[in-house]
């Protein structure tokens, strides 16, 4: 079964572009480390410290193994710290998504 995973993020809404540029980076790690990027998704009308990420995988083992694979890869552990010390991510949270039949 296909998933997606979602994650919401709370953000500094004044590092929105620090964010974005973090946001860019991902475009070529996360499908170099096995995920299908669907995009991350920036505040633009009302409430302006949410964004998305939508990232698929063709089941939760895969996820687990990109998580590994991402955790490993020197781009992506520049990545993390880099939100880490600029402290642009003030918390996260991720859902597991199924498609709905038919849709």
């Amino acid at each position: 079964m296909a998933i997606t995973c979602c994650i919401r993020y709370v953000i500094d809404p004044f590092k929105l572009d620090e964010f974005e540029r973090y946001a860019r980076r991902w475009g070529t790690i996360i499908p170099r480390c096995g995920g299908d990027l669907l995009g991350y998704f920036l505040p633009h009308e009302g409430t302006n410290n949410v964004a998305l990420a939508m990232i698929g995988f063709e089941s939760l083992a895969a996820y687990e193994a990109y998580r590994s694979r991402l955790k490993a890869d020197p781009e992506g552990a520049e990545n993390f710290r880099i939100a880490q010390e600029s402290k642009f991510i003030l918390s996260e949270e991720r859902t597991f998504l199924r498609r709905a039949e038919s849709t």
